[in-house]
């Protein structure tokens, strides 16, 4: 009995978040483990069941010292402290950037990213605290659909609204585990968030299903129509990517278009000197030069502030060049490029971009950054205190528009994302409207040397590799220092290159045109209906609290 008190403590929530963090990107290879991140939440389930059917003169928090508080006070402080642990084992690479990089004291580096964990694991304390208000032990036992599916609606508003108040800052959300495991398939009907909100109701499944009368029909007739809906879920997405087979009729005509090639960039410019004047300001505009001027290509992509000064600031010659070398008509093997640069002026303001040349256009295309990066492409209101504190070359850019038009190139629309603009998928469907405007291939440009050799460089592959499921098109990645890689319409990297060096990945990919239904309701009403179903469940759960405990299924 005393290891069960033991494991209901605080401290092993801490635990089971810190393996919630591992689960999206472990660190000795770099892979999700969707079975890491299932079984960490469903320790937490357990823990919140467990203390809804405790006494209070028991605690999980001290090891046996006194309660000091109801339930939901239990289920407050479980929560923030996995979500804590979790959170701070996902984005613990800020330290590198604000103290490596950034010059600030190690301890404040330190506390920066403790207060911003704990900031954000509030939304999870929040959501296990009124699972626990709404779910008192008597619910507990019989019926089991309700407390599965309001832990994982509370659990889901809690992610929904980390990734969307104060500009949103999902990284790191439960679902990017399963970019490998058994929930994938989901990602075309109900995105990243949707496979979260299905891991979590399988986590408290998990552990309600000893307490289930198993005599009963509803619960095989639930499971069953769960099984069904699933594997109909799955065929449906075979078919659709494979265009025949046993149970898909008549073949469906193919999607893709043919397959283009493309050489993507990375410099690998160290991080303390890429603006620095005379050292890597230098390096980049000589490699990159070198490269865009001798690439073979029918695409040629460089990263993020891949050419780190204006236009206007660039040698002599040097963007005209660029024109002139791929604006020029070439008959027999015509190139396009789409670059990282700054543009803007003191007048407009500044933006951080993608600029486009191909032959025969008379502007280049232009792409600006809608989602910026708090402290680091704007200062939140009242923390230019904070990032006085470092030495990072801080702007303040303008936001581009959402839905910016795609860059349209030999029958392929290349649809440019900046840094982690790829981590709002929201964001991307808006321009998935309409089938005829639609992306095929995203085009993802980042500088990841901010956060050093770390696991970020994983996570965001792991998260480039979710959207190229949600929406099933290409996504082509150009960084500075990794991880630059193809990944095909089924989210697996086909091509890539090792993180850390200098070179030029060559390979191929084959654009899409078909809309996945992710991207047709996300494009069309965003988020909210994942926010209407989860909140609707919230209210069936008060109003259940309100009659009384559901009838028990025996």
């Amino acid at each position: 009995m005393r290891l069960v008190h033991r494991l209901a403590s605080s401290p092993m929530a801490l635990v089971a978040g810190f393996a919630q963090a591992l689960s999206v990107a472990d660190p000795w290879g770099g892979q999700p483990r969707w079975w890491l991140q299932w079984l960490s939440l469903a320790f937490l389930a357990w823990q919140l069941v467990h203390q809804a059917g405790r006494q209070v003169s028991w605690s999980s928090s001290t090891w046996g010292m006194p309660d000091p508080g109801p339930n939901w006070r239990r289920g407050l402080r479980l929560g923030w402290l996995f979500a804590l642990g979790w959170l701070a084992g996902v984005f613990w690479w800020l330290f590198i950037s604000m103290h490596t990089y950034g010059g600030l004291n190690a301890a404040l580096a330190v506390a920066a990213v403790l207060a911003l964990a704990g900031f954000l694991a509030l939304y999870y304390g929040i959501a296990c605290a009124a699972f626990l208000a709404l779910m008192p032990a008597r619910r507990l036992s019989g019926c089991p659909f309700l407390p599965t599916l309001l832990f994982a609606a509370l659990w889901t508003l809690a992610e929904l609204a980390r990734g969307s108040w104060f500009t949103g800052f999902p990284w790191g959300a439960g679902g990017y585990a399963h970019v490998d495991g058994p929930l994938a398939f989901l990602a075309r009907y109900v995105g990243v968030y949707g496979i979260g909100f299905v891991a979590a109701a399988l986590a408290m499944g998990l552990v309600l299903a000893p307490r289930v009368r198993w005599g009963r029909w509803p619960v095989y007739a639930a499971l069953v129509a769960a099984l069904a809906l699933g594997g109909a879920g799955w065929v449906a997405r075979d078919c659709a990517l494979n265009g025949a087979g046993t149970w898909c009729g008549a073949p469906q005509a193919q999607a893709q278009l043919p397959a283009m090639s493309v050489a993507l960039l990375q410099g690998n410019i160290p991080q303390d000197e890429k603006f620095v004047p005379g050292t890597g300001v230098v390096d980049s505009l000589s490699w990159y030069g070198e490269q865009l001027r001798d690439a073979q290509a029918t695409l040629v992509v460089a990263p993020e502030t891949a050419l780190p000064l204006l236009p206007r600031q660039l040698p002599t010659g040097y963007w005209d060049a660029l024109v002139a070398r791929y604006g020029s008509q070439n008959p027999g093997k015509p190139q396009a490029a789409l670059i990282g640069v700054p543009l803007g002026d003191m007048q407009a303001g500044y933006t951080n971009s993608v600029v486009g040349f191909k032959p025969g256009q008379d502007t280049p295309f232009r792409y600006d950054k809608h989602h910026l990066v708090p402290f680091g492409e704007f200062i939140p209101p009242f923390f230019k205190w904070f990032t006085q504190m470092m030495n990072i070359p801080l702007g303040d850019f303008e936001r581009g528009a959402v839905g910016q038009p795609s860059f349209e190139w030999q029958g392929q629309r290349l649809a440019p994302n900046i840094c982690y603009e790829d981590l709002f998928g929201e964001e991307l469907a808006a321009r998935f409207a309409t089938s005829a405007s639609a992306p095929t291939a995203l085009v993802n440009i980042s500088n990841i040397g901010w956060f050093g050799d770390s696991v970020a460089i994983d996570q965001h592959l792991a998260i480039s590799r979710m959207r190229a499921l949600e929406f099933e098109r290409p996504m082509l990645r150009a960084t500075n220092t990794g991880a630059t890689a193809i990944i095909d319409h089924r989210g697996q990297v086909t091509y890539e290159l090792p993180r850390l060096t200098r070179g030029v990945l060559l390979g191929q990919f084959e654009g899409r045109t078909n809309l996945t239904p992710f991207a047709w309701w996300a494009s069309q009403f965003w988020l909210w209906p994942l926010w209407g179903l989860c909140l609707a469940l919230v209210f069936w759960g008060i109003a259940a609290r309100g009659r009384g405990m559901p009838r028990p299924l025996s």
